[in-house]
Order: structure tokens, then sequence, then C-alpha cells
């Protein structure tokens, strides 16, 4: 919808005011509240892969039939996502946000207790549709927050949360699953604890750029003085100057009819296959590397302890993202990491010595842990604001149908491999990995540049 050229300057100089701000201009607190549930979102997603050697056995279940609670949980991650990010785009970040905490509280605690395969199914959906509702919410809501210069690097920031999430799931693996016959239930209920960040949820502001595309100026511009009031504090002196941007194109329409033209169809289309293709390997690692494990010999307890390694490595990768994210093009600077995840997964493949599969790992999640942040302020700086988390859901969500063949189509690709199924398996996740970094060159160059510069719209007015 086209603005009168007063409110689109108006607007435009707002935003011109956010972008310019060298620092992050808000409390502390709402990167640890939005991080706290990104942490326990992670934590939800990589959980399963512990719990689940132990609830097969008691179900008397085959591999394939295994996999069938993480194909669910990805399934409902994509249809939660999508519909979660329309009506984020439509209501707001914080309500998206605050209504995927509950659906993934109450199918975490659904979860815990499982007494069929069915059942296990049916919970793993809807907690896979919190899931996927509250990253698509919080990787527009964290992108719109950040000042221009500063979008990797918050980025990165909120995800060392969700690293830490991943990280402490084989540790704690580690300590309830092979002790307490009740321990792989403990694994899904501490996904519940998500639910203690909506008694601080107050704190946090909407995204101000959500709130310009619903001609609310007044409220946008409440938060962004009060983001150049933190800001003069902590410098201690005057402002930069204003940085080029442009208007936010006000948000009417249905967000998911908005990403069917140019260019941001082509824009869905290409994130699309690339994150279907990575999340074929991705999630066949974190969902069934411990069953593999096992099966080539290792026990339970020796293969959740090689994910330790995990432990240290997510959390590593995060920072060096948030040091580096911001310093060169965001997509070769992933395009980087991914090399390395590749490499790592071949290196198992033909390598498999214990000592091997430790430094393996390590290297593995490291590198996921420095470029998964990229990739998702990637593809949320792609797209509009007034449809950036259905772009995100379009895009990450709908990719994750990668995630949900992915394990199916590993099992097959291991069991066709017969002795050499292992190597197989992981030569398989390895070719993901090539082939998204095939793909990287050809996404967009968004790094330290104003959103609104890179939707690529000739609209409103520059500051």
């Amino acid at each position: 919808m086209k603005k009168s050229h007063t409110a689109a300057s108006r607007d435009a100089e707002l935003l011109a005011r956010l972008d310019r701000l060298p620092v992050w201009p808000y409390a502390k607190t709402v990167l640890w509240i939005v991080g706290v549930g990104y942490l326990i979102a992670f934590f939800d997603i990589t959980n399963v892969a512990f719990g689940l050697p132990v609830f097969s056995k008691l179900m008397h279940l085959t591999a394939s039939q295994a996999s069938i609670p993480i194909t669910a949980s990805l399934l409902g991650y994509i249809v939660g996502a999508w519909i979660n990010s329309n009506l984020a785009d439509v209501i707001g970040r914080k309500q998206a946000i605050l209504s995927a905490t509950l659906l993934f509280t109450i199918g975490c605690i659904a979860t815990t207790f499982s007494f069929s395969l069915w059942w296990m199914i049916i919970w793993r959906f809807i907690t896979g549709m919190g899931i996927g509702a509250e990253i698509a919410a919080i990787s527009a809501y964290i992108g719109e927050l950040a000042p221009a210069s500063l979008r990797g690097r918050y980025t990165a920031m909120a995800n060392i949360f969700s690293m830490v999430g991943q990280g402490l799931v084989p540790i704690i693996a580690l300590i309830l699953v092979p002790n307490f016959n009740w321990g792989w239930r403990g694994m899904f209920l501490l996904g519940a604890l998500g639910v203690i960040t909506l008694f601080f949820f107050a704190k946090i502001p909407e995204s101000p750029r959500w709130l310009l595309t619903k001609d609310r100026y007044e409220d946008a511009k409440n938060i962004i003085d009060d983001a150049e009031s933190y800001v003069s504090k902590k410098l201690k002196g005057s402002l930069p100057p204003l940085v080029t941007t442009a208007d936010e194109v006000q948000g009417k329409g249905f967000p998911t009819a908005e990403l069917l033209r140019s260019p941001y169809i082509g824009r869905v289309i290409l994130l699309l296959v690339m994150w279907f293709v990575w999340y074929l390997g991705c999630y066949t690692w974190l969902g069934m590397a411990p069953t593999f494990f096992v099966d080539k010999g290792y026990t339970l307890t020796g293969s959740i302890g090689f994910m330790l390694a995990a432990s240290i490595g997510y959390p590593v990768g995060s920072i060096l993202s948030t040091w580096l994210g911001d310093r060169f093009e965001r997509k070769y600077t992933i395009l980087v990491g991914m090399v390395v995840w590749t490499v790592g997964f071949l290196a198992i493949a033909f390598f498999s010595s214990p000592s091997l599969i430790y430094t393996a790992v390590f290297v593995l999640s490291g590198s996921l842990g420095f470029f998964l942040p990229l990739m998702y302020a990637l593809t949320s700086e792609s797209f509009p604001t007034r449809a950036r988390a259905t772009g995100v859901s379009l895009t990450d969500g709908i990719g994750h149908l990668g995630g949900a063949v992915g394990p199916i189509l590993a099992t097959s690709i291991y069991a066709w491999g017969g002795a050499h199924g292992f190597t197989s398996a992981f030569v398989y996740m390895g070719i993901t990995g090539f082939i998204t970094i095939v793909i990287l060159p050809f996404t967009i160059s968004a790094t330290r540049k104003p959103l609104e510069v890179v939707t690529s719209e000739e609209i409103g007015t520059s500051v």
C-alpha cells in the first residue's frame, strides 16, 4: 500500500535513526529472554536423538519405525512455521513468539508421557509446530530490532543460546538416559522449561519495523526514541549521522501472497532448495548419529559420549560467528563454514576411529554453530518486513521436508551399503553439504545494508 510522500519520508527517517546506531540499542534483557526461548527450542530439536534409542527398545521398533517421530516433528515444524509466521506478519512478532512457546511447551509435556509409537508421533508433531514457529518468528524479530551494521552479530548472539541448548543435550543425556529408566522421559520434559520466558515477556519491545508496516508510527517512534536514549547514555556522546535507507511498505494483504511475485519468488525458490538440501544431511546427523554409532558397535553410553564434543563445539562456533558475522559478505562466510562441515562428515565416513570421531564431532558442531546463525540472518533479510517471518517459514520451514526425508533416506542408504553402510550414510551427509556450497553464491548480498534497501523495492522516500 502506497503512503503519502510525507508519511514515507517520516517513516524512512525513523528507520535511518535506528540503522545508524553503532551498538545494541536495547537492554540485554531482550537478548536473554529471546535467547532462553531459543535455547529450549534447540534443546528440544536435538533431545529426540537420545530419547529415541531407549524408546525404540521399549516399543521393539525397527530403525525405520524409529525415524518416524523425527519425521513427524519436522513435518510439524513446517506446518507450525507457516501458520504462525503468517500470523507474525499480521499480529506482530511478540504475539507469534508467545504462541509458539506455549505450543512446544504443551507438546513437550505430552511427549514425556508417550506410551506408544502413535502417541510419540502425534506429540512430536505438535512440538515441532511450536519449534518451527518459534525459530521463524525470532529470526525475523532479531533482524528487525538490530541496526543494519549489527544484524549478523546479534543474530549470532541470540544463537549462542540455541547452540548452548544443543550442546547441553548430550551432557544431560549422559546423566539421565543410561542411569535412570525414566531418563528418556526426563529429556523430553526439560523442553517444557521454555514456558518460563513468558513471565518476562512484557520486558521486550515489538519490532519497530513491523509497527511501521501497520501504520503505527507513534508506537515505533517511542521504541526508537528509547533506543537512541539508551545508546546516547552508553556512548556518552553524540550519535552518528543518519544512514541511507528507505521506507517500509505497509502490509495489508495475505503475507504469503506478497512473496509470490518478483523479486521475492526467486529468493523463495533458491533459499528453499538450499535449506532442503542442507537439512537432508543435518537432521540425519542430529537424529540418527547415535543410532548409527550403536549399530557400528559402540555402546549407547559411548555413542552419547562422542556427542559430548558437540557441547563444546556449538557455542565455540557461535561465538566465532558474532565476531565475523558482519565483517565479510555473509553468504561467503557461510560458505567457508559449510566447507568445514562437509569435510567433517567425510572424515567420519572413511576414518571412523574413536579419537577421530571425537575430533570430527567437534568440527561438525563448531561449523554448524558458526554458519547456522548467519544462514538465519541471510534468509530473514532476503524478504520485506510485511512478509519476513513468512519468508523464513517458506524457505527454512518448508526446507525441513529435507529433514523429514533425510533420516528415512539415510537408513535406506545405510541398508543398501551393507558392510559399508556406515560409510555410505556419512558420505551421503557430506554430499548434501557440498550441494549447499554450490548454491550459496547465488543468494543475495545483504551484509551491513539496511533491510529496506535489501528488499530491492523502489518505494517511498530515501533518507
